[in-house]
């Protein structure tokens, strides 16, 4: 089932034909600066998520269009010998302050996932809804959709979780 408009970073958005896709967002109560510096502060994630076990820049300066890097997450039980993923993602599109895509292979053992994904950031009165669009294709995730989308719906909703407490904690603890 496809929402009806994808969401999008600089007109770009995530893989229209996977079978594998969702999309979720939250409302958290913290400047948009404060959000935006934890999402795109790529080698702090593990600082701030648990899921996020490693995380390295493969490049220098601030998260720009070009900017790779390698990560790497835990999987809960899958149809697969896979019990973690390490993911080489590409920023294809990014706006400051507003959205970044990034695409890029997840690999574990036996598995194989080309992933899109896409956030955005939109100040709204009572903070900054963050927006969060993927899709996963590949032979192993389209033998097995439901487990397949049931693990990405658990991802992207546990990352919003904690981007929301980590931003929520730093705004009350340190003005921006």
């Amino acid at each position: 089932m496809r929402p009806a408009k994808l969401l999008t970073c600089r007109g770009a958005g995530v893989d229209p034909d996977a079978r594998v896709r969702h999309r979720a967002q939250i409302l958290i109560n913290a400047p948009l600066r404060t959000v935006w510096n934890l999402q795109a502060d790529v080698e702090r994630w593990p600082s701030w998520q648990a899921p996020v076990t490693a995380a390295e820049r493969l490049g220098s300066g601030p998260l720009h269009e070009g900017s790779a890097f390698r990560w790497a997450t835990p999987l809960p039980p899958n149809p697969t010998p896979a019990t973690g993923l390490e993911i080489t993602s590409t920023v294809e599109q990014l706006g400051h302050h507003t959205c970044i895509r990034w695409t890029g292979p997840a690999i574990g053992e036996g598995l194989h996932i080309d992933g899109v994904h896409v956030w955005t950031f939109t100040e709204t009165r009572g903070g900054v809804r963050v927006s969060t669009e993927e899709t996963h294709t590949g032979p192993q995730v389209d033998a097995d959709v439901p487990t397949a989308s049931a693990i990405l719906r658990q991802g992207l909703e546990s990352w919003l979780n904690h981007l929301r407490a980590a931003a929520e904690a730093h705004a009350h603890h340190r003005p921006d």
